[in-house]
C-alpha cells in the first residue's frame, strides 16, 4: 500500500501531499478534490497545470475512484 500523507496546507484551498516519493500540489473546492496544480515524480521530473493540456489531462482525472476517495478522506482528517 502506498504511503499517503499531507505535507503542507498552503492556504486558499491548496494542499501538498506525498504519495510514496511523489509530491502533488492539489486544489480543493466545496466538492473535494478539484485538480492538480503541480507534481514532482520520484525521479525528480516536474510538471504544472500549464503542461496538462499538452499531455491530455490533469493527473487527478487519472485517479481511480478509490484513490480519489482516499485522498479526500485524508484531507478531511
Amino acid at each position: 500500500m502506498s504511503a499517503l500523507r499531507v505535507e503542507a496546507h498552503l492556504g486558499a484551498g491548496r494542499v501538498q501531499i506525498g504519495i510514496d516519493a511523489w509530491q502533488l500540489t492539489l486544489e480543493l473546492d466545496q466538492h473535494g478534490l478539484a485538480h492538480c496544480l503541480a507534481c514532482r515524480s520520484a525521479a525528480g521530473g516536474q510538471a504544472s497545470s500549464e503542461h496538462w493540456p499538452r499531455h491530455g489531462s490533469d493527473p487527478c482525472e487519472l485517479l481511480s475512484q478509490w484513490e480519489r476517495t482516499r485522498i479526500e478522506q485524508l484531507l478531511r482528517d
